[in-house]
């Protein structure tokens, strides 16, 4: 999730390097400086009690300028609330976006429970309540709009709530039996499931450095000792600044924190170790479910190339759809990464232009009005149902409902010679390769350490196709344009030597060798992956019957791309992902506790004939 590194200390060399990196990267749109913030803005900082007695540390901006009232924009982050004392904050971390402070509001920034200068324990995605617990995020969220409400001077009684990644993920709880002057909500790049596609899993693959990235950056802002001054964080020297080489050897995952760490990951981690499988742990902290009666405006955004969370924007807005069908609800979806709408322009990512400033137009056009609009009844807001960013055609476009209405799935089929077509294939056939869990595909070209968030995810695939244990399937030239919009569905009929095999697919666009800007690249436009144990059940898994045909189905998330004429579509399909993800022994078993021994090679086959007709199913509009 998208951290606000500044404050956090107790982070590796090179993991630190690259945050540092990021919050560069964050912070370049906004160009107002702390001191400017405090000739507009007075500050205040609070300890908020929640009905439990427990105190919450909240950090309040408001305007000087007290001949009106002003609307409040709360944000609830395990980020830190900092600066505390008489240092101001760059207002780039408490609005929306920077032009709102010159348009006046109330500005609150909160250290959720258990973090920071906040009492408590901290419980990463803390689910809802249930019975006999007192206390959740959304009692939370309310009592602390409560009291500014009724303690702030000068606010107008309406609260508008946003953040990006884990604070966006707070705006969601916020959301749940929520308070009645929460009128506007902006739930960005939030999760929607940690196991099966958000954060620490996808469909029940451990996203392995990432994570471990994450959880150490964790320990300082959520240790139960963090006020202790005799406390020090541990800063592992892990020889190498490539996480590739790093996690290839180091051991079973459930030791790393003894190993490394020296037991300082928190239960942010245990969490994760002690429940492998998709058990009422997970089953709790899946948000889309409680998306009744939402009964305040929301603005759902995220981004197409979002690495940390891919699923839980369209996941939580389809949840509004299904239990509050009538609620006001835009989703948002743009070309970016991890909150790239604030942290760059938008108009390209890694090698790929987008032919505008993506960021600025949705900013200046949708977040701004949308907050202006609900909390002050000023301007014009307009909203649409989804309001999406065609890659490919680099284009706005506006729908009524998503997906598109005149969406058509179609079967695009594997065949002979690595073909692509939309035809069934005829004569029985299948493809095999070996996989090495010993060598295994990286995620990047790049030599990185740490949490990865930038342009991985649109990265030229042409490497992978050299690789034997890569099969790259791929259309003849485009004679048309195809636009696809909405999820594309991945049916595989599978086999492996092992009990147990993890199968990723990706779907590219191949660019033709006379591209004005990227001639012969092969554009990643998403990428997804399951683990076979859990092909019939999350919460119970099975082994595989080795050399035995299985059935492997899954979403490759959504998509709104144009492969334009002259293109070619390809769909690569391997077991690996390193170390983005961790590695399958290709057997079954508790893959958490799988040391260097119980990795062994498999023979994968990729059946694609009449009866076994491997395929992936592509939600195509007219043209």
């Amino acid at each position: 999730m998208l951290l606000i590194f500044y404050l956090i200390k107790g982070i590796s060399r090179m993991i630190n390097k690259l945050f540092l990196t990021y919050i560069l990267m964050f912070s370049w749109v906004f160009a107002m400086t702390p001191d400017e913030f405090r000739t507009s803005y007075d500050k205040a900082e609070f300890k908020i009690e929640m009905r439990d007695g427990i105190k919450l540390h909240t950090v309040i901006y408001t305007p000087k300028d007290k001949s009106k009232t002003y609307p409040i924009i709360l944000r609830r982050t395990p980020y830190s609330a900092g600066p505390y004392g008489d240092t101001y904050q760059n207002p780039r971390f408490v609005a929306p976006h920077p032009d709102m402070v010159d348009d006046g509001y109330i500005f609150v920034t909160q250290d959720a429970r258990g973090t920071y200068l906040s009492e408590g324990v901290f419980v990463d995605i803390r689910p809802p309540r249930i019975d006999g617990e007192e206390t959740d995020e959304s009692t939370d969220n309310f009592d602390t709009i409560e009291y500014i409400i009724n303690n702030i001077p000068n606010n107008n009684g309406r609260v508008g709530q946003w953040g990006i990644s884990h604070p966006g993920w707070f705006t969601v709880a916020g959301m749940i039996e929520a308070h009645p002057a929460l009128k506007a909500a902006s739930p960005q790049a939030t999760t929607g499931d940690p196991f099966i596609g958000d954060d620490a899993h996808r469909n029940g693959i451990y996203r392995l450095m990432p994570r471990v990235a994450w959880t150490h950056s964790q320990v300082e802002g959520t240790a139960q000792d963090r006020n202790d001054p005799d406390k020090t964080i541990i800063q592992p020297d892990f020889g190498t600044d490539w996480g590739y080489e790093f996690f290839l050897n180091a051991g079973p995952i459930n030791q790393i924190n003894e190993r490394y760490f020296d037991g300082q990951l928190g239960s942010e981690w245990e969490d994760v170790m002690d429940h492998p499988n998709y058990d009422e742990h997970y089953q709790r902290r899946n948000m889309p479910q409680y998306m009744k009666d939402i009964n305040m405006a929301v603005l759902m955004v995220g981004g197409w190339f979002d690495a940390p969370d891919p699923y839980g924007t369209i996941a939580t807005y389809n949840g509004i759809e299904q239990h509050t069908p009538d609620n006001n609800t835009t989703l948002i979806m743009g070309p970016w990464h991890h909150g790239g709408w604030r942290s760059t322009d938008g108009a390209s990512l890694g090698a790929i232009q987008f032919g505008s400033k993506t960021s600025d137009y949705f900013n200046q056009n949708i977040l701004m009005p949308f907050f202006e609009y609900h909390l002050k009844d000023q301007g014009s807001y307009d909203p649409v149902e989804a309001h999406m960013f065609e890659t490919g055609a680099n284009k706005w476009q506006s729908f009524d409902q998503w997906p598109p209405e005149t969406m058509t799935p179609k079967a695009l089929y594997l065949q002979d010679n690595f073909k692509l077509s939309f035809d069934a294939p005829g004569d029985d056939g299948a493809d095999m390769y070996v996989n090495d869990p010993i060598k295994p595909v990286p995620y990047s070209t790049e030599i990185e350490f740490g949490y990865p968030y930038g342009a991985y995810r649109v990265e030229d695939q042409r490497l992978a196709t050299t690789r034997a244990d890569v099969l790259s399937y791929s259309t003849d030239i485009l004679t048309e344009d195809i636009t696809i919009a909405g999820p594309v569905l991945t049916k595989l009929v599978t086999e492996t030597t092992g009990t147990d095999a993890d199968w990723f697919v990706k779907i590219i666009d191949v660019h033709p060798a006379d591209h004005p800007e990227n001639p012969g690249y092969h554009m990643l436009i998403g990428a997804e992956g399951t683990r076979a144990k859990y092909r019939n059940s999350l919460e119970h898994p099975e082994p595989v019957s080795p050399n035995t045909p299985t059935d492997i189905e899954f979403e490759v998330r959504d998509k709104f791309h144009t492969f334009k004429k002259g293109h070619k579509i390809m769909i690569q399909i391997h077991s690996t992902w390193f170390p983005i993800y961790d590695r399958n022994p290709g057997q079954f078993m508790n893959i958490y506790g799988a040391d260097k021994d119980d990795y062994l090679k498999t023979t994968q086959t990729i059946h694609r004939s009449a009866t076994n007709p491997s395929h992936v199913v592509l939600p195509i509009l007219p043209q």
